[in-house]
């Protein structure tokens, strides 16, 4: 670890791992965002610069085991689960310095599985509870617990409230990433678990993007009223992120050919795994960008200062995708080019800021001295 300073699972198909974040804590759920125009294609600011630029202003902190998921503490500070050792770990942003918090009990992590996404509540200045989604035995879940910094080192956690169970787990295609929405809701991407007709089976949590109150019911709103489904088709979501009009958009792990970017959109059909990329086939939705798979992989999303911006795994590269209304502005632009290896998560920091997580000691990286690291970026 250092101060803040200037095998692997087998695959199923060629490409086909789940191994090819908004800011998760800090805006109140009543913040509200800024609506689109009627056909959705209004941008809230002009269309960012066709190119853009990417800064590492500092390493926060090194030796994180398979890090996976990242969020933001209200009152300062980060907190990054570990895949594989199911434990959650808060870094101070100024030092750098690791406080392990304690681990969550039922973790079961094998191939992708395990302690994967985080996230804060909203009203974590009173209930104090973090949220995460994780692998047990017999499903993925996503449970809340009551976090108190008080407490010793390694006992800081408390029991896991499970506020949803049951969503499809495999050794691949987890799915993983949870997030609150500018709506107040909770939003979870998951996987088919490699059960490719879980995708299109709207009874099933696997391969969708799913929507749920901080309690785990469904919302006034969704699909169908009495269901967390928000969208499906999904192969495997591990990026969510809004933009700046509170449109919600999904990273997606393609399998041989093409990885997405969707614009989400309540009760649409992604058309995994009936069709991959963009195809124009009536009935699905098409993706906005697209990326060979050795080129993205992607897990994290984030927005920021007017773009897009995608962590990719297999591709170990950030992507800036500029957005305007519904598009995207310019071609999408890749940054940090094998300097850092795999790239898992990245999260918002306020302004131009960006956390940025490496994912090299998951099994499937070349691990090198400090893997993995949480980097400080200055985004444009």
């Amino acid at each position: 670890m250092t101060a803040v300073c200037a095998t692997a699972a087998l695959l199923v198909a060629t490409g086909c791992s789940s191994d090819r974040a908004p800011d998760l804590g800090r805006s109140p759920a009543s913040s509200p965002a800024a609506a689109p125009s009627e056909d959705g294609s209004a941008s809230p600011s002009p269309p960012p610069p066709a190119k853009g630029s990417v800064e590492v202003a500092a390493t926060l902190t090194e030796g994180l085991k398979s890090p996976w998921g990242l969020a933001a503490l209200p009152d300062g500070g980060l907190l990054v689960s570990s895949r594989d050792d199911g434990t959650i770990t808060r870094v101070d942003t100024e030092s750098g310095k690791q406080t392990t918090i304690g681990s969550v009990p039922g973790v079961s992590p094998a191939g992708e599985g395990g302690l994967l996404g985080i996230a804060v509540s909203r009203s974590y200045a009173s209930d104090r509870l973090v949220y995460a989604y994780f692998t047990t035995e017999s499903d993925n879940r996503v449970a809340r617990m009551l976090y108190d910094p008080k407490k010793p080192a390694g006992q800081q956690l408390g029991a896991p409230d499970t506020v949803l169970r049951g969503i499809p787990k495999g050794t691949i295609h987890n799915g993983g990433r949870i997030a609150f929405g500018p709506d107040g809701m909770l939003y979870a991407g998951t996987g088919e678990a490699g059960d490719t007709g879980l995708s299109q089976d709207p009874k099933s949590l696997g391969g969708k993007i799913l929507r749920m109150t901080p309690d785990g019911q469904p919302v006034h709103g969704n699909p169908s009223a009495d269901s967390v489904v928000y969208s499906l088709g999904h192969r495997n979501v591990q990026g969510l992120a809004w933009d700046a009009a509170g449109r919600l958009w999904a990273a997606e792990f393609g399998q041989n050919t093409w990885d997405e970017l969707n614009l989400i959109e309540p009760g649409k059909n992604y058309g995994w795994p009936v069709v991959e990329g963009k195809a124009g086939r009536s009935g699905y939705v098409d993706p906005v960008a697209q990326w060979r798979t050795d080129e993205a992989s992607p897990s994290g999303l984030a927005y920021a200062e007017g773009s897009l911006w995608m962590a990719g795994l297999r591709g170990a590269r950030l992507w800036r995708i500029p957005l305007a209304g519904r598009e995207s502005a310019a071609a999408p632009e890749a940054f940090l080019e094998g300097k850092y290896g795999r790239l898992r998560t990245v999260l918002a920091a306020g302004g131009d800021g960006m956390w940025l997580v490496s994912s090299n000691t998951d099994g499937r990286g070349t691990p090198r001295a400090g893997d993995d690291r949480i980097l400080r970026l200055t985004v444009k």
